[in-house]
């Protein structure tokens, strides 16, 4: 029983119905809606809605205030900047508004919490989802509004580190870029609070600051560690002669590179810490081949010697090497890596290797894919760790876990169901499915007002993690919404492709060349993969070269066909039982571009896989036409579904080589058109690139447009074109979305609820005109109903006409619709804003008029929807005083009203409010005077077995119920006025026996009435009572939700034609409700008048005017 659910519900159906009653006189007739004006709702432009994932993404780093155990910062890889001011329980984004999301250090000033930096661009170096910044920024305001302060090169910066005492003094630890050679790396210094930079430490082109320590006794010395590093589209090499420590005793002006004591070149990456309790104590964290892992001092950076070999402390150098001291205590060593390591004598043991324990003093956490921790200098006990999956903080009452809306998605699909289902894939998790009807849980998360899709009440909780790879679920930090369903094959990265004709069958492909074929029915992922597991191989030893990303597609024209991408292209037609090659290798098969990935410690789980196919794409209107990019600057096509390719690269003009074909679209209205997206970003160029083909790559077009390109993430990562409109096209940067409406020649940005993450895939679901994206860090959106840029094709702001387009016609989701789902949408474009609301009817097939609402609406184009509901009943208010509770109106929740509504558990807004039937309606929308109308269609919902003719009977019934249900209400209504007259009369006219008695057996008269209509029970407005039988009235409104939509544990039957016991049952209550309107109307053609005859110039006539005397 969900009590506080139904307490909300029936109060907020019955404030919508008051108007109904608080009028001066009530009408003597009833009305089948409520009278007076509907309410006014605001109409949204065009907004994306966040979809799921509930499961968190990775956290890159973490800040607390030091004495303050509410306040938190956590940075998402691609996500933004989250803050908590309530010990954690929930954090919302505070960095949103600005271009970038990729964070890479928080740091709070000592002397003012209120002083917050930011560096942007994400440390962990691991793939081609390479996600840089643009510089560091400041909060003053404690993170409510920030300021770019520069650098906006440096590419990722390890560590902000401020200066102890003097709020002016700021350190930057920037990596650089690590695609190119350049000279904004190293480390900045600012003495002016970042108004003015300058390079204190720079080591070469090629190498970058990877960790910064400040001795906070003597703010003058400084340890730094350098890491050499390069990262190509095909390698990522760690480690060289550049890497190393340096220390400076002067505040960074000159520094020294220390040798001895330390391993010999060349060494990988470096971080470096100097305990806060004994500054003598410092340590450094050094990625070697075979030469130790941790070294230490114990005289201030003088001599050096190596306390650990554990090889567990610096594996996979570009994602881990995080090394923290406990504040309090220089023996006490915390090192970030796959698992947290944990050192209690000075670095020479560690424990907890695996995720293991992770206690100070009280409780337990436990991280995997560990990144950083923040420790509370004031009370060590408290702390806060980040990883994969989320978050961890460890507070003196317990550990509280965190999970965040910032799912790092590689791809997204959509199936061909009503409504459909989404597909994907997230970083750190794995494969997952789900309706669009309904968004996931967010964890404690909060995003803002209105950018969720509203969820079935009951909704899960908050999402966890396991490790990379395993599923969505049972992950330990929550759980996802009720219909999303987790590992569906697959693993967290590359692509995950549901059957176009059966969507119980789902392809997924992994890394390490695996491929799997799930089914729904089975609930299980067989492994089909075409040759042996990859894994940890070399690319230049591997018969299939693949990628961590390897590309599906399956043939719209012959679904057992399906198509895997590795150097060549791989084609199954028996669901994975036998493969066959369907092409020849598409790439360069340049050598020096096939070599084993890692660099001073090999990494070959193929993020880095050169020389490979990127995107396959099928045409949907033209059999055999397959388009496929490579990552080395290739784009072929077939016609003949594999058997001939033709190579189209060199037909380019004025194209960089090695670019990566990130998403190809083939026309789907003419079949030698085509798009293309080519990012060059881990070749140094971040231009954005976006080709247009109408002669199948003999020449090409650049339709770059007007998309930024000053800016460190504008390249392109995905691309679409929308199949219901020709020239309407669709592009994701690394920090934004755009949409074009004349084939590229301009482009706007839409970023309304949308926050600034790279957008890695776009779909479109044509039947429901909606866009479907994947964000490389906030989950996936959608962007419902475009049809109006589809008829449009103007933007939003650039509106210069008033009208009201054709609607698309609605499948009659029925089970969903209240969930904002499955509505009719309907797209008003007004050339100036109205001087008032403007007002929308929806008429039935006879002209009739169903539903009224009201809407604030502004210049430009509008979006109006119909929830399919009918006008609701009257229902039943309250306002005499119930001898069981005399003191009822001295609840807090009713002071202040004089009227209190019939509460019940598990009564819901929309029980008693008839649901549409599948049909032709009309919408009329009047603005001003001017009246628009369109006609639309709401079709049957495809899944539901029942005929139209079935649904349209419920509807019947369910709009027979709902005037039953306002008949009776307006019968107790009016005999509620009447006894809260006799009620006041009653204390008016106190010691006068005669009066008093008369006026007692009228009381009691009309109640014997009332009493056939609502209970006692009722009457008391407690929704948890169960002292006696239903009435007319709740057993009216329990029948509403039995025929209709349900009313808790009452599933409903609004997809079937009520049931001969529904109609028997209705006959019942009918009769019960003759039989009190008998008793009613004897009331007002007998009883009143000859009370009022009697009595007059005694009291006042007891009539229907509502009197608006205070309660007592």
């Amino acid at each position: 029983m969900h009590q506080v659910r139904f307490r909300r519900g029936l109060f907020f159906l019955s404030l919508l119905s008051m108007a109904a009653f608080l009028s001066i006189v009530l009408p003597a007739q009833r009305q089948s809606a409520p009278s007076g004006p509907p309410p006014t709702s605001t109409l949204e432009p065009l907004k994306f809605r966040y979809m799921g994932p509930a499961a968190a993404g990775r956290i890159a780093t973490v800040a607390g205030v030091p004495g303050d155990p509410k306040t938190y910062y956590l940075g998402s890889a691609s996500g933004g900047v989250w803050k908590s001011t309530d010990a954690g329980s929930t954090f919302a984004p505070i960095f949103d508004d600005q271009p970038v999301a990729a964070i890479g250090s928080i740091a709070v000033a000592a002397t003012d919490p209120k002083t917050v930096w930011v560096g942007t661009g994400e440390p962990w170096v691991i793939r081609y989802s390479d996600v840089m910044g643009d510089g560091v920024y400041k909060s003053t305001d404690a993170g409510a509004t920030w300021q770019h302060m520069g650098l906006p090169e440096v590419g990722r910066i390890s560590r902000v580190l401020l200066h102890p005492t003097n709020i002016d003094i700021v350190y930057v630890c920037a990596q650089g870029r690590l695609t190119g050679p350049q000279e904004e790396r190293g480390v900045f210094k600012s003495t002016d609070g970042g108004a003015k930079w300058e390079r204190v430490l720079f080591v070469d082109q090629n190498t970058g600051c990877s960790g910064l320590a400040v001795d906070e006794k003597d703010p003058n010395t400084l340890l730094a560690g350098f890491w050499q590093m390069e990262q190509k589209t095909w390698v990522q090499r760690s480690g060289g002669p550049g890497s190393g420590v340096y220390i400076s005793h002067d505040g960074g002006t000159k520094w020294t590179k220390i040798t001895a004591g330390m391993p010999k070149p060349p060494v990988g990456k470096v971080d470096v810490a100097i305990a806060p309790s004994d500054p003598k104590r410092m340590y450094a964290l050094i990625q070697t081949a075979d030469q130790g892992s941790l070294w230490r001092s114990d005289d201030a950076g003088t001599s050096w010697r190596a306390v650990s070999w554990d090889r567990s402390l610096i594996g996979r150098a570009g994602y881990y090497i995080r090394i923290v001291v406990n504040p309090q205590n220089a023996d006490d060593v915390f090192i970030m890596s796959s698992s947290m390591h944990r050192s209690q004598d000075g670095g020479k043991t560690f424990s907890g290797n695996g995720g293991g324990p992770f206690p100070f003093t009280e409780g337990q956490a436990t991280c995997g894919d560990c990144h950083d921790v923040w420790i509370d200098p004031k009370d060590p006990v408290r702390y806060a760790l980040v990883d994969d999956g989320g978050a961890a903080i460890n507070t003196r009452q317990g550990i509280v876990r965190v999970s965040l809306p910032n799912g790092q998605m590689y791809h997204v699909h959509v199936d061909n169901r009503v409504p459909y289902w989404i597909y994907s894939n997230r970083q750190d998790d794995g494969t997952m499915r789900g309706p669009s009807t309904s968004s996931e849980q967010t964890g404690n998360g909060r995003l803002p007002e209105g950018s969720l899709m509203p969820t079935p009440p009951s909704g899960g909780g908050r999402g966890g993690r396991g490790g990379g790879g395993g599923g969505f679920l049972g992950r330990g930090r929550g759980a996802a919404g009720p219909a999303w369903q987790p590992n569906i094959g697959g693993c967290e990265s590359g692509f995950t492709i549901p059957d176009p004709i059966d969507a119980d069958v789902v392809y997924a492909s992994c890394y390490g060349n695996k491929v799997t074929r799930w089914d729904a029915r089975t609930g299980t992922a067989r492994s089909i993969e075409p040759w042996m597991v990859s894994l940890d191989s070399p690319p230049n030893e591997a018969k299939y070269r693949c990628h961590w990303t390897a590309p599906m597609a399956i043939d719209p024209f012959d679904h057992n066909t399906v198509l895997y991408g590795c150097q060549l292209i791989l084609k199954t037609t028996n669901g994975g039982q036998s493969w066959t090659e369907a092409s020849p290798d598409l790439s360069t098969k340049d050598p020096s571009r096939i070599v084993s990935n890692g660099g001073l410690v090999g990494d070959n789980l193929g993020q880095y896989s050169g020389e490979v196919v990127w995107d396959i794409e099928y045409s949907k209107i033209q059999r055999g036409l397959i388009w496929a990019g490579t990552n080395d600057g290739k784009l072929w096509y077939t016609k003949d579904g594999g058997s001939n390719w033709n190579d189209v690269s060199r037909n380019f003009k004025d194209l960089p080589v090695w670019g990566t074909f990130t998403q190809i679209w083939p026309s789907t209205f003419d079949a030698g058109t085509a798009y293309v997206a080519i990012s060059f970003h881990l070749m140094d160029d971040r231009q954005p690139y976006v080709y247009k083909t109408t002669d199948f790559g003999a020449s090409w077009t650049k339709i770059t447009g007007n998309i930024p390109s000053g800016h460190p993430l504008d390249y392109v990562l995905s691309l679409s074109g929308n199949p219901n409109r020709k020239g309407m096209l669709f592009a994701g940067t690394a920090r934004g979305f755009y949409y074009s409406l004349d084939e590229g020649a301009n482009w706007t940005r839409l970023k309304d609820g949308l926050p600034p993450a790279p957008v890695s895939w776009i779909t479109v679901e044509p039947r429901f005109h909606d866009l479907v994206i994947s964000t490389y860090g906030r989950g996936l959106f959608i962007l419902p109903n475009i049809a109006p840029l589809e008829q449009s094709g103007q933007s939003p702001d650039a509106v210069t006409t008033t009208e009201l387009y054709t609607p698309a016609p609605v499948f009659r989701q029925a089970r969903t619709v209240f969930q904002q789902y499955g509505r009719p949408h309907f797209t008003l474009a007004l050339a100036s804003a109205p001087a008032g609301p403007i007002r929308m009817e929806i008429l039935d097939a006879n002209g009739k008029v169903i539903r009224t609402q009201q809407f604030t609406a502004h210049a430009g184009l509008n979006g109006l929807n119909w929830d399919l509901g009918y006008e609701g009943p009257t229902l039943v208010a309250l306002r005499t005083t119930p001898p069981q509770n005399p003191h009822i109106w001295e609840e807090p929740r009713f002071q202040g009203t004089d009227v209190r509504r019939i509460t019940h558990w598990g009564i819901t807004p929309q029980t008693g409010v008839p649901l549409a039937a599948p049909g032709k309606y009309q919408v009329r929308v009047i603005v001003g005077g001017t009246q628009l109308s369109q006609p639309f269609e709401v079709l049957k919902d495809p899944a539901v077995a029942a005929s139209i003719d079935d649904l349209q009977a419920s509807t019947t019934t369910q709009v027979r119920i709902r005037d039953d249900i306002s008949q009776t209400s307006d019968m107790v209504n009016r005999m509620e006025i009447w006894r809260k007259q006799i009620e006041d009369q009653l204390k008016v006219n106190a010691g006068k026996a005669v009066v008093a008695k008369t006026l007692t057996e009228l009381n009691k008269t009309i109640l014997d009435v009332e009493l056939k209509l609502v209970s006692r029970s009722e009457m008391l407005s407690d929704d948890k009572y169960f002292p006696e039988a239903y009435k007319v009235y709740m057993n009216l409104i329990w029948l509403s939700g039995g025929v209709g939509q349900g009313a808790s544990d009452e599933a409903g039957s609004i997809d079937y034609r009520p049931t001969e016991t529904q109609m028997q049952v209705l006959a019942v209550i009918e009769k019960d409700l003759t039989a009190a309107k008998a008793g009613f109307d004897k009331l007002v053609s007998t009883d009143l008048p000859a009370f009022n005859k009697a009595m007059a110039g005694k009291v006042p006539p007891i009539g229907d005017t509502v009197k608006t005397t205070t309660q007592q």
